[in-house]
């Protein structure tokens, strides 16, 4: 109830009082939630998204593990939000364990996850999204309308959500 009344009843509020701008960079700034693998998983076992690891376990520490312990909120809800629109199978292959690239927008921080390459996934995301320059390591990038980056590494995509793309 917290959420609604922050993402819908406070912006409803500044536009009639003329502080739109402000209250959005606001939200945007605040919203940012970190969830535990338990909370991670409930949603994505609801909306039929599945996760692998080759290690067959989710401990962040181990790099052959899948974990989602500390991924941000709006991570979990864009990996939804691309499930729901593209009506394709979604498998997670790698979440928050340590052994990915560092930075702040990395696996680490709550803002990557890799997905398999399939077919049905691979076409959504070439079709819908907006081709961009290649990474510095040659990995063709598409991002989407709402500014997340797609970037194919021929056996993943490692997916940058930088908000939940319209969740």
């Amino acid at each position: 109830m917290k959420t609604v009344l922050r993402r819908v009843v406070v912006p409803l509020v500044a536009v009639l009082v003329g502080l739109l701008p402000g209250v959005v960079a606001v939200e945007q700034a605040s919203a940012l939630t970190k969830m535990t693998h338990a909370q991670a998983t409930a949603i994505f076992r609801a909306a039929g998204i599945t996760w692998s690891s080759s290690g067959n376990c989710s401990n962040r520490n181990v790099a052959t593990c899948t974990s989602f312990d500390q991924i941000n909120d709006s991570t979990v809800y864009g990996v939804r939000t691309l499930k729901t629109a593209s009506g394709c199978a979604v498998n997670i292959t790698g979440g928050t364990e340590t052994g990915h690239g560092s930075g702040t927008y990395s696996h680490w921080n709550g803002y990557k996850v890799d997905i398999a390459v399939y077919t049905c996934v691979s076409n959504y995301i070439r079709n819908t999204f907006t081709r961009i320059a290649d990474r510095g390591d040659g990995a063709q990038q598409w991002k989407s309308g709402a500014g997340n980056i797609y970037a194919n590494e021929g056996n993943h995509w490692d997916i940058t959500y930088y908000n939940c793309g319209g969740c």
